[in-house]
């Protein structure tokens, strides 16, 4: 079962809110144009903050665990990832190692030889999935490109 990080954080920040109602939400019927009778509603709500708190520190809690393991998991799966890349042109057979960007595709590149300008082969994402030795970080690390 996959656990969406988002809709954790979401679930808590409604969870706090409605456990700290019981604070602000007299003062708000108020300033709308209540009476100071509003303020007795809190104390209904009051009764119930205690256990919308503790889930809402508890999906607050388990989000922050799930962020922490995902961004664990991508640098063990980056420490894998090959980032020096030949590049030759098409054009004049030059040759250059370079260091690819590691989280996004480089859609062009002026070879220092013949000043051209590369740009992705149809069907590629970027100039070293085309002209490279090796493919970008992101086609290494198997995820969709751009």
């Amino acid at each position: 079962m996959k656990i969406d990080i988002k809709n954790t954080f979401i679930g808590s920040a409604i969870a706090f809110i409605i456990a700290t109602s019981c604070c602000w939400m007299p003062w708000l019927a108020i300033v709308i144009g209540g009476s100071a009778g509003a303020l007795s509603f809190g104390d209904g709500l009051s009764l119930l903050s205690t256990p919308f708190f503790v889930v809402g520190a508890s999906l607050l809690g388990f989000g922050s665990y799930k962020m922490y393991h995902s961004q664990k998991d991508k640098r063990e799966q980056m420490k894998d990832i090959v980032l020096l890349s030949t590049i030759t042109c098409p054009e004049c057979g030059f040759q250059k190692e370079e260091i690819m960007p590691e989280n996004a595709c480089q859609y062009f590149y002026e070879c220092e030889s013949c000043q051209t300008m590369l740009k992705p082969k149809q069907g590629d994402c970027c100039v070293f999935c085309s002209y490279g030795t090796v493919a970008c970080p992101p086609i290494q690390a198997g995820q969709n490109c751009c």
